[in-house]
This record gives C-alpha cells, sequence and structure tokens, in this order.
C-alpha cells in the first residue's frame, strides 16, 4: 500500500473515489452527489495542483496503482485561526476497509501536519453513526467536544455528529 499526497496527475481517480464515497455514504458527507457534480472539474484540478502544507489530500494506493482511500486536511487561513486546521472526507473503499488502510491515511496525515509550525490541533466532525471511524479516531488520539444535533439533512433524515479534537502541542 502506497500512501502520498495527491497531486493534479490524480484527478480523475480522486474525482472518481469522492462520488464513490457520495454515492454509499451520503450520511457520512456534508457534501451532496449533486454538488459534487456541478463542481467544476478544473476547481478540484486547482486544489489538487496547490497542494502545500496548509491545505493537501492524502491518497491510498493497492498494489497496481488503483486509489483505494483518501483523506483531507484544510488549515484555516484567518490570522487569528491558523492554530487550527480540520481533516475532512476521509474514505475508504468497502473491500479495503478494516485492513489498517484508514488508519494510515492518518497517521500520515498528522504526521505531515505536525510538521507544520504553528497548528496547535485538528478537527473533524464525524456521524454518530459512524462507530468504527469514532473507534479510529479515539485511538489516534481525538476527543470528543460538543455534539451537533441535526447537522445534516439527507433525503429527509437527521443525521447528527460528533465534533472531535487532536491537539498536536
Amino acid at each position: 500500500m502506497e500512501i502520498r499526497a495527491l497531486t493534479r496527475a490524480d484527478l480523475d481517480a480522486f474525482q472518481g473515489l469522492r462520488r464513490e464515497r457520495l454515492e454509499m455514504e451520503p450520511r457520512a458527507f456534508a457534501e451532496s452527489l449533486a454538488e459534487h457534480d456541478a463542481t467544476p472539474v478544473e476547481a478540484v484540478e486547482r486544489r489538487l495542483a496547490s497542494s502545500s502544507g496548509d491545505q493537501f489530500v492524502i491518497g491510498a494506493f493497492a498494489p497496481g496503482g488503483q486509489l483505494v482511500g483518501m483523506a483531507g486536511f484544510a488549515r484555516n487561513m484567518r490570522h487569528k485561526s491558523r492554530h487550527k486546521g480540520v481533516i475532512w472526507g476521509v474514505y475508504v473503499q468497502p473491500t479495503w476497509r478494516n485492513q489498517g488502510v484508514a488508519r494510515a491515511l492518518l497517521v500520515t496525515l498528522i504526521e505531515r501536519v505536525r510538521s507544520n509550525p504553528g497548528v496547535e490541533k485538528i478537527m473533524l466532525t464525524v456521524s454518530i453513526h459512524q462507530i468504527a471511524a469514532q473507534r479510529l479516531y479515539r485511538s489516534l488520539g481525538f476527543e470528543s467536544y460538543g455534539r451537533e444535533k441535526h447537522a445534516l439533512s439527507v433525503d429527509g433524515a437527521w443525521v447528527d455528529e460528533d465534533q472531535m479534537v487532536l491537539w498536536l502541542r
């Protein structure tokens, strides 16, 4: 398994995996399938091309080069809140789950963020029905600090989310 930052060259694989995650797990992501489909490919390409310590996407590649997992990070760019960033879009294809892929993605992401001066904490949200994801985040040192009721509305059903933080320093 190769874990690395995605680049412009990974655009098609990234777009495919982003779409798959929204089809497979609509209650786990704030982005809707319609929003994904309406996003210009050029905007996504710019995101991958502008990868830096402040914003990036990590991908997990199976032997043979297929992108099977991803996790994104974005640092807050406002001067008063540059000490924090957020993990977004964590997804691993179902056939690759329970094999350490998500853990490897997150460990790589956290290590990269730790090397970024001034980032004190990493935040994320996780749907309360995602028990395995919550367990993984806690095992990596994340702690819950709140719950947002009705955080998402998916096909007329409410989804509550736990808010979690990992203190780096």
